[in-house]
């Protein structure tokens, strides 16, 4: 096999969390002959085109980038046959590839998946299993094929997960066992040590769906741990909300109190240290709130400006 310096890699991406183990990879010595990305978005307020995270990390260490707007069209197939890939690295890259790119590489496609599959196969693994209280996470190393993240595992690494985390930070720590991972494996194929990929178990299996903004607003039906898990889940995005008076107020931290009570769903208990809401089982205290156009706050200087209404379950504009 290859030295490091030879192997042609092909390495498909777009957010911060495939730029991590990209980094990571020239670091390293694995320099990939192109850099495969989406095409440049409008955000921020000014609406402006940006460049992917991969993108501007490919550009700064002189990588050829390629932005197809579909990977489904003949031309992209004939751009990456012509680059005569060994191995093509995938990480969170946007696009579901056909079958037809994944034969191309002659060591196939890695993907770099941030769970430990067959758990939580999909779009959202990092906030799915913050949000179903898991205790354990990781990422695995897969040899791709035509399904939905059902290929065969290369390499498996866990970490714990203590109830802390949110979306944020668990992404971030994700990605970093995601690039450490993925180098162990290039080191091992680069000296040509066998990699076994193992088929993942038939059971078990479960699905991390596309987040949705509609999904943040906060039922307070649900029980509060749960809530509080989405709390954590949803942070950065899409953040959870609740409808405080005319507002919609972002809640980016929230505690589960373990107490009962007799009152409704929404119903406001008490303000001393957060603002403690009534939920379909136990107490949920909200404790840092962002309210429209303005910085995020703790709750006793939300307070200072506002008076609580007696239930939170209404909507902006007094409908119920």
């Amino acid at each position: 096999m290859n030295k490091p310096s030879s192997l042609r890699i092909l390495f498909a991406g777009t957010p911060e969390f495939a730029a991590v183990p990209l980094r990571a990879m020239l670091a390293d010595g694995f320099t990939p002959i192109a850099a495969l990305t989406q095409p440049d978005r409008r955000a921020g307020r000014g609406r402006e085109l940006q460049a992917s995270p991969v993108k501007q990390a490919a550009i700064a260490a002189g990588i050829p980038v390629h932005q197809p707007e579909s990977l489904r069209d003949g031309d992209a197939a004939e751009t990456l046959a012509t680059l005569a890939p060994d191995l093509m690295i995938v990480v969170a890259y946007g696009q579901i590839l056909p079958a037809n790119l994944l034969e191309i590489p002659a060591q196939g496609c890695w993907n770099i998946h941030a769970s430990l599959l067959p758990r939580w196969r999909g779009a959202a693994p990092i906030q799915r299993a913050i949000e179903a209280g898991d205790r354990e996470t990781g990422v695995c190393i897969m040899q791709m094929d035509a399904g939905l993240d059902t290929g065969p595992v290369l390499h498996r690494a866990r970490m714990p997960l203590d109830g802390t985390d949110t979306g944020g930070s668990l992404h971030d720590r994700l990605a970093q066992l995601g690039a450490r991972s993925l180098l162990e494996c290039l080191r091992r194929l680069a000296a040509e040590a066998r990699l076994e990929a193992v088929p993942q178990a038939r059971t078990g299996v479960s699905y991390a769906r596309k987040l949705d903004k509609d999904e943040a607003q906060i039922d307070w039906s649900a029980p509060a741990e749960l809530l509080e898990r989405r709390v954590r889940a949803f942070n950065p995005w899409p953040v959870a909300w609740c409808t405080i008076g005319e507002e919609r107020v972002r809640v980016w931290r929230a505690e589960h109190l373990r107490q009962t009570h007799d009152r409704p769903p929404g119903a406001v208990l008490a303000s001393d240290g957060g603002i403690d809401v009534a939920t379909g089982c136990s107490v949920l205290r909200l404790l840092e709130l962002q309210p429209p156009g303005k910085r995020r706050m703790s709750a006793a200087e939300f307070l200072r400006a506002r008076c609580l209404p007696e239930n939170l379950s209404g909507r902006p504009g007094g409908a119920s």
